[in-house]
């Protein structure tokens, strides 16, 4: 059954001259039986006098069967002639739909009441506001012509369509311009049927809530956990600062840009923030518009921010500052932007709101963060200074372990270079190129290391070595490892003897004993010793991989060799190898990060180093590009070392060689020999202080050592002598005092020439001597 409106008319004395059916039905009483009597009557107990005066309120009714009825009056004052009161007209309704009524017009939810051909009925005061026009101006409306977002209208309809054709509730979330709002919101939308008691739709009603700062809240919160993955997958601090516009651009701004104070992008220590203007440098920036209009400040150039401005106050303070339009700090900087970029006017007449955010990482201020929002109709508010700082943190910290990682790089690979041969001393036994490239990746800089070192007696050492591990430590410890292998090398050891010798002190230096780490206690090295006068080459490797040999006309064949284990290991003898090769032969020394990868089959790999040595080239430095080209993956994950030495021959024109019978005598014969030589050879100018070098070397072979002797000769980039005897005692230099018959003659030979020393042979010992060649 339908409700009846309750409705009595009274006059002016408070009699009752008019009763409804709606009032008979809410109190049982007949209208013959109400009507010309005082309303009072009816009441069950007095009407407060606040409610008389503001003519509505609550009052208590006697029913017709004596119960009590709570009802909800409103009194409507009639007027008669001359403008007098006549009366009231008065309505009742149980005092719950009173409180109905106003709990609809005040819920903070926009609410509205639709009929089912979608015309407004009833609207609160949420929806008015949303709306932008009171409740009268929509009252019997069709739901379209209230509105102008076309896409709005659309869904809203249909749904409300839905309702009305189907009775079922729709409940559903659209994110839209409200007609009297200046930005968009998200909206959740319930629509549910209203029936009347026979259980008939006669409308729709509909609830609205703004979630709008729910939705951004959670756009907010997404970012921050996109920036985890998103941020710092470099150790790059341009890149990172490109991710970080990336993010921000277009979904949390219109135009950003990321500036860095200089000493960030360099090697020098943080300065103090002045508390005046400050210079940053631009090294990224990103815009909704293609070609960046907004960007005052082109990438890599510096820019000094004045102390009024938002980003020198964000720097200054070390939190996000918030600039709004028409604040002077806000003004005088879009005013500065302009007089920089006048291009770019048209893209700034739009900017309402920016907030600069200081890149702050371990207490360290690295730059600033601009974002400036045009297009985008919200300005930004606190909840978003605390996001930038929030996602500014974290961008900082990233910037700040890629600027780590690229000074310790950095650090690494110029320790790195200053321990490696800058360049490598001309050689008549060999011809030399090299190859060094330091690892890309993430890991730093590796322990690789070469090195081509003189010998005596015209002979040369090759070294290539890969200390395990990446960084600092493994180039300190490269270096050395360098060090001592030329100081062993000095004292001419052979190949197994020196690494025996490495390899002691790699354990020493694991132990802890030296107070010092070294990288994971471990390295590899191959060590070999090339004579071009035999052109014998001996070799021994501790854990390194062994050379590559082209013969002249030949393809290129792995060295038989028997690696012995890495250094550091201990316990275990080193193997040498020794092999002739023809003049002409092409020796290729490498570390492991030539032919080992992620992926990577180290035979294959092997196989197209071998391949790729066989293919003739004009030069050593042509085929070391050649190899490094064929054989290196596009991105290597460990220092690559490459030495390519190609042989030479001292043929017997250049050697002069003499048995040395152990006779005194025999020594004027040696002298007048060794004359006759170098007059051979044109070197008539060193003939009196080679003379005297072998008088003095023979003479203390004879005397001193065991037979055999022999004594040689070298025309060489020096003119070397050797005297080789069976004995195994090594001669030292000593200062004969004035009465002494001995002690001069190493002296003499040490004052006369260029630089001396014995080394041990199989059979004995060789002292040796050189000194340099005439000009002529």
């Amino acid at each position: 059954m339908e409700h009846v409106a309750a409705v009595a008319v009274m006059d002016a004395q408070g009699r009752v001259t008019g009763w409804s059916e709606g009032a008979r039905l809410l109190t049982g009483h007949r209208a013959e039986d109400v009507v010309g009597r005082p309303a009072a009557d009816l009441l069950a107990e007095d009407v407060p006098a606040d409610a008389v005066a503001a003519r509505a309120g609550a009052a208590t009714l006697r029913h017709r069967d004596g119960r009590r009825v709570e009802l909800a009056l409103t009194a409507c004052p009639v007027t008669g002639a001359a403008g007098k009161p006549a009366g009231y007209v008065v309505t009742a309704a149980p005092a719950g739909t009173l409180l109905a009524a106003q709990a609809f017009d005040q819920a903070s939810p926009a609410m509205s009441v639709f009929d089912l051909r979608q015309r407004y009925l009833r609207v609160n005061d949420a929806a008015c506001k949303v709306m932008g026009v009171p409740e009268s101006a929509l009252a019997g409306r069709h739901f379209p012509e209230t509105v102008e977002d076309t896409d709005y209208d659309r869904g809203f309809l249909r749904h409300l369509r839905e309702v009305a054709e189907t009775g079922r509730p729709v409940r559903y979330e659209s994110f839209a311009r409200a007609p009297a709002l200046n930005r968009e919101h998200l909206w959740s939308i319930e629509m549910w049927p209203l029936r009347d008691a026979s259980g008939d739709q006669t409308a729709v009603a509909m609830a609205a809530f703004d979630n709008t700062d729910q939705y951004w809240a959670r756009r907010r919160l997404a970012l921050l956990n996109e920036a985890a993955t998103a941020l710092g997958t470099t150790l790059d601090v341009v890149r990172t600062a490109e991710e970080l516009v990336e993010l921000l651009v277009p979904r949390y701004a219109d135009f950003a840009g990321v500036d860095l104070l200089d000493w960030v992008l360099g090697a020098d220590e943080p300065p103090v923030v002045p508390d005046g203007g400050v210079t940053l440098q631009r090294v990224a920036h990103g815009s909704t518009r293609s070609g960046t209009p907004g960007a005052a400040v082109a990438l890599g150039e510096t820019h000094l921010y004045q102390p009024p401005s938002p980003p020198a106050r964000a720097l200054r303070d070390g939190h996000a500052v918030i600039g709004q339009a028409g604040e002077p700090g806000f003004v005088a900087w879009l005013q500065e932007r302009n007089t920089r970029s006048p291009e770019g006017e048209s893209f700034r007449q739009g900017v309402h709101s920016m907030i600069a955010v200081p890149l702050r990482a371990r207490g360290t201020t690295l730059g600033v963060a601009l974002c400036v929002r045009v297009a985008h109709p919200d300005a930004y508010v606190p909840d978003d200074a605390v996001f930038a700082e929030e996602l500014a943190s974290r961008a900082a910290v990233c910037i700040d372990n890629a600027r780590r990682f690229a000074r310790e790089r950095s650090t690494a690979l110029a320790l790195q270079h200053s321990l490696l041969p800058r360049g490598l001393p001309g050689q008549a036994a060999v011809d030399v190129a090299h190859r060094y490239l330091p690892c890309g990746s993430v890991a730093g800089i590796g322990g690789d290391w070469f090195d081509v070192i003189p010998l005596s007696g015209g002979r040369v050492a090759l070294v290539v070595g890969d200390v395990v591990g990446h960084g600092i430590q493994s180039s300190a410890t490269m270096g050395r490892l360098r060090t001592a292998v030329r100081t062993l090398a000095d004292v001419d050891l052979p190949p197994d003897e020196l690494l025996t010798h490495l390899d002691d002190l790699v354990t020493h230096l694991a132990s802890g004993d030296s107070g010092e780490e070294v990288a994971e206690a471990g390295a590899t090295c191959l060590y070999a010793v090339y004579d071009p006068v035999s052109r014998r080459l001996s070799l021994a490797a501790a854990g390194h991989a062994a050379p590559a040999v082209v013969l002249p006309g030949g393809s290129a064949e792995s060295v038989p060799l028997s690696a012995g284990p890495p250094l550091g290991v201990g316990g275990l003898p080193f193997e040498a190898s020794e092999l002739e090769l023809p003049e002409g032969s092409v020796v290729a020394l490498y570390t492991d990060g030539l032919l080992e990868g992620r992926g990577r089959d180290a035979d294959a790999a092997a196989d197209d180093l071998c391949r790729a040595l066989s293919v003739p080239c004009d030069s050593l430095d042509a085929l070391c590009d050649s190899v490094l080209k064929a054989v290196l993956p596009d991105q290597p994950g460990d220092d690559v070392a490459l030495l390519l030495v190609r042989t030479r021959a001292l043929g017997a024109d250049r050697v002069a060689t003499w048995d040395v019978p152990p006779d005194p005598a025999q020594v004027a014969v040696l002298r007048q020999a060794t004359g006759e030589q170098l007059a051979a050879w044109g070197l008539e100018e060193a003939s009196f202080v080679t003379e005297l070098v072998v008088s003095e070397l023979v003479t203390n072979a004879i005397r001193y050592g065991a037979p055999p002797i022999q004594l040689r000769l070298i025309r060489d980039r020096a003119l070397i002598c050797e005297v080789s005897d069976a004995s195994s005692t090594s001669p030292h230099l000593r200062r004969a005092h004035a009465y002494d018959e001995g002690g001069r003659g190493l002296l003499l030979v040490a004052q006369l020439t260029q630089r001396w020393g014995s080394r041990q042979t199989g059979g004995g010992k060789t002292i040796w001597a050189e000194q340099p060649l005439p000009d002529a």
